[in-house]
């Protein structure tokens, strides 16, 4: 077993690997960027060496940079985790001839099994079933079109070197076909460094289903069950969960023999998983699963399979890159139970999915409850720079319906404050009747895509304890005085407080009179609410309302506040009484980068006419594009960007003339 590894990559997956190697004796190298310097892996690691600065090109995808720090610490072998290098074949082969040890599989294997066409075309000659499309080379706009046309819409249209969603678009009708492909062919060629595609039939009704797989260097292989993943949102996965709900065994078996044949016909040693696309218009059939890809790392949602095959995947990565067998035969792997994994994101639901930023001033997350593994701690800042996942909440149970609903009060449990999270839109999913009932299919976030982002109207109870914070009224006594537990109390008559808050852009004066000893009267309606705080906990605490007794969590950061009630978030602005919104420009007149990113294209030049929602900007951020649409009717009056155009968050891209002057 090897002594001392580095870990060629950050965060969530950075700490995991680390911990299995902990616990085995193995020492540690962590690499971090600029941005990553006072990062969670960086702490734990044994030893930690800066590569670079933040962006990816000139940090983490350095080659040289990481060889060079292995042969400082004397790291013996590299886990790449996933992402970054963790399929790149020449990675693999640098370390070959440097003589450490890549803990993953071989490069031919990756190049295999690397380009979704090449794939394809090696999975239909080994017998493995694979979706109808065009796979081959020529790459011509107008050929590839024709091949649309000839396959059948609905198409999609993925990036031959593509994974986690990227990539990949669905046509539906032939006139969307160009743009399309453009837009898949800037996002492989951005995520990638290639931007050539492959055209599939798309499955109406589709599960993506996958087989974890394992090889060694001894020519062994064997599957570890299967992984539901269907819950996507553009190709991305959401929740995923394992064994698959209903699955008959006849299809199980098939699948897994199906995977095994195909990691063997690459003779691959290491984790990998084989992708499958499953047309479920009849139901589930061992006749109807399609070979969809082959991810050559290990997974982000390796925790499921873990959690009901009670292996470590890591470890057993380790054991076979140092030279071992697998450390079992497939008569010997066994699951049970059922297992979910959630992914916790810094984004915003309700506006599209947009990536978020800002640091962590809160973060609780539910570790006593649920399995958690997160890359980053309390403080800590979401960056532009790389993926936004804060955490990955995994729960088991003894079937589905249990450790759903472990899922769901795990997540009514974690609270984030400091950046806009996922986590309403989680809870949303678990509450879906659907997918409770297991009947899941890719199309499911997308159908029901209004009713799960929608937020919950801001409750009376959540103004009033912002109130009270905002006010300083929910401090606990500094001392045993009872006169302490006063605050704002007057001994003629009860005190009349004002705070002015903000929600959803509205502003408002709540009032409140202080009865005594941490009770109020807060005036919300026609009618004053009475509210008692009989426990107090730094940000968390007791009241009472009604007769009910409730819990609720309030933080304050600056003039934002986050109130934490009955498993949502809310949050409420405390505005500059001094400040004053008449020169702030018509939300309607402008488009706005709602985050930082790079201006990848720019259709739009002064004096254009252009009709609402109108494509006018692309977007890149986090290596995903977002289309930015005009707000209305006019005329263009400025452009304030150009492509290629690095921007930040709140950046005005462009105006359009005032609505009076288009009038006219």
């Amino acid at each position: 077993m090897f002594k001392k590894i580095l870990i060629a990559n950050r965060g969530e997956i950075a700490c995991r690997v680390m911990e299995t190697a902990k616990r085995l004796g193995i020492k540690t190298v962590a690499v971090y960027s600029d941005a990553d310097a006072g990062s969670k892996h960086v702490a734990m690691a044994d030893e930690a060496y800066r590569i670079g600065p933040a962006p990816v090109s000139e940090s983490y995808l350095k080659v040289e940079t990481l060889i060079d720090v292995c042969r400082k610490s004397g790291a013996e072998a590299v886990h790449p985790g996933y992402g970054f290098l963790s399929e790149n074949p020449d990675f693999v082969d640098a370390l070959d001839a440097a003589g450490i040890t890549f803990i993953g599989p071989s490069a031919d294997s990756i190049r295999a099994m690397g380009l979704k066409d090449a794939a394809k075309a090696l999975m239909e000659k080994a017998g493995v079933p694979v979706v109808p499309g065009y796979h081959r080379e020529t790459q011509d706009a107008g050929f590839l079109k024709i091949q649309a046309g000839k396959i059948g819409y609905p198409v999609l249209i993925k990036a031959r070197a593509g994974g986690g969603g990227k990539g990949m678009r669905r046509v539906d009708h032939p006139d969307e076909f160009m743009s399309a492909l453009s837009s898949a062919q800037r996002e492989g060629e951005a995520s990638f460094g290639d931007g050539r595609v492959l055209i599939e039939k798309y499955v109406a009704k589709p599960r993506h289903i996958e087989i974890q797989v394992f090889g060694d260097k001894h020519g062994n292989a064997v599957h570890l069950f299967e992984r539901d993943c269907s819950l996507q949102r553009r190709h991305q996965k959401v929740i995923e969960e394992a064994p698959a709900p209903d699955m008959p065994e006849d299809m199980r078996k098939a699948m897994g023999e199906a995977a095994v044949k195909a990691a063997k016909a690459i003779n691959y040693a290491g984790a990998g998983t084989i992708e499958f696309i499953v047309d479920v218009s009849e139901g589930l059939r061992a006749d109807r699963f399609y070979f969809m890809e082959m991810n050559t790392r290990l997974q982000v949602e390796h925790p499921v399979t873990e959690m009901i095959t009670g292996e470590d995947l890591v470890e057993w990565q380790l054991l076979v890159a140092s030279g071992k067998p697998l450390p079992k035969t497939q008569g010997d792997i066994t699951f049970s139970g059922h297992a979910f994994e959630a992914r916790l994101y810094a984004e915003d639901a309700p506006k599209g999915f947009l990536p978020a930023i800002g640091t962590l001033t809160h973060l609780n997350l539910p570790d006593e409850q649920a399995r958690v593994d997160s890359g980053v701690r309390p403080g800590d800042e979401i960056s532009p720079f790389y993926d936004p996942m804060i955490a990955k909440v995994i729960v088991h149970g003894p079937n589905r319906e249990a450790a759903l609903g472990q899922l769901l009060a795990s997540l009514e449990a974690t609270k984030v404050a400091g950046c806009v999270t996922n986590a309403g839109f989680l809870t949303a999913l678990c509450r879906h009747e659907g997918f409770a009932k297991g009947d899941v299919d890719t199309g499911l976030i997308d159908r029901d895509l209004e009713s799960l982002v929608s937020e919950p109207d801001m409750p009376e109870d959540a103004l009033a304890l912002a109130a009270l914070t905002a006010l300083g009224l929910t401090k606990a006594p500094k001392s045993s005085d009872p006169f302490d537990a006063l605050a704002g109390w007057r001994i003629w008559s009860a005190s009349r407080q004002f705070a002015l808050m903000e929600v959803a852009g509205d502003r408002q004066d709540v009032e409140v009179q202080v009865l005594g000893d941490h009770e109020y009267a807060v005036h919300l309606g026609e009618t004053p609410a009475t509210y008692k705080l009989i426990s107090i906990d730094g940000s968390k605490f007791t009241y009472v309302r009604d007769g009910g007794r409730k819990l609720a969590v309030v933080v304050r950061s600056d003039n934002d506040l986050t109130v934490f009630l009955g498993g949502h978030a809310y949050s409420i602005v405390l505005p500059d009484v001094m400040s004053s919104d008449d020169d702030a420009g018509e939300a309607g007149d402008q488009i706005i980068a709602p985050m930082p990113g790079l201006v990848k294209v720019l259709n739009a030049s002064a004096g254009d006419a252009v009709t609402k929602d109108q494509p006018l900007v692309i977007l890149e951020a986090m290596k995903m594009e977002h289309t930015l649409k005009a707000p209305r009717d006019g005329i263009i009056a400025e452009v304030m960007a150009d492509a290629g155009e690095q921007v930040l968050d709140g950046t005005v891209l462009l105006a359009l003339e005032a609505s009076n002057e288009t009038a006219s």
